[in-house]
């Protein structure tokens, strides 16, 4: 338990960093693409592929996220008939819905791992004016996925763990869905910290 607990705490902390990445990649791009609209529309000029990285961006930037909204349970969840259900049996849909989530994810990073291959074996470049290698945006997707894997992995045993020994709270915490209170209650904390920060 201590080993997943640390491995959690390590996945919690890697996965600021790559939240940040792909929060600067998207920032990056959504400046590229405005920039690029900008001397378009007042000098007639383009940067030329600032559509092409803008996609890349985003496709990165969402993979290497995935991780940190799994910890914050920040996925979107449909619970209007979840909530009415006994503990036990939300537990167990909590487990079940990590379990698809992570076959899911890891068919598509095996995939994804595939097309990097290919485009690797072939020196695959796009068919647009940056004629980018492939290999460089599939490579940090791959990263990314492989990154939500890992956050998955501890978090899935740790919960599979609490649900055997019979702590459903734990398996609320870790992996259940987000209730309006704990909403609330992060949203009262977030408020508290900027009228601090004033």
């Amino acid at each position: 338990m201590t080993l997943l607990d640390r491995w959690l705490e390590f996945a919690d902390r890697l996965s600021r960093y790559a939240v940040w990445f792909g929060g600067a990649l998207v920032l990056a791009s959504a400046l590229l693409v405005s920039v690029d609209v900008l001397l378009r529309k007042l000098l007639l000029v383009s940067l030329g592929g600032a559509d092409e990285l803008s996609g890349y961006a985003f496709a990165i930037g969402t993979a290497w996220a995935l991780g940190f909204t799994l910890l914050r349970r920040a996925n979107v969840r449909v619970d209007a008939l979840y909530s009415r259900l006994p503990a036990p049996l939300c537990a167990v849909l909590d487990i079940i819905a990590l379990l698809s989530l992570g076959l899911f994810i890891g068919l598509l990073a095996q995939q994804a791992w595939d097309v990097l291959a290919t485009s690797i074996s072939f020196e695959a470049r796009a068919t647009t004016p940056l004629q980018t290698p492939l290999w460089i945006p599939q490579s940090l997707w791959v990263i990314g996925l492989g990154l939500f894997l890992f956050t998955l992995l501890p978090l899935l045993l740790r919960s599979l763990l609490a649900l055997v020994t019979g702590d459903l709270a734990t398996v609320r915490r870790l992996a259940g869905a987000r209730t309006i209170e704990e909403d609330a209650a992060d949203e009262s904390a977030h408020t508290a910290a900027l009228r601090v920060k004033e």
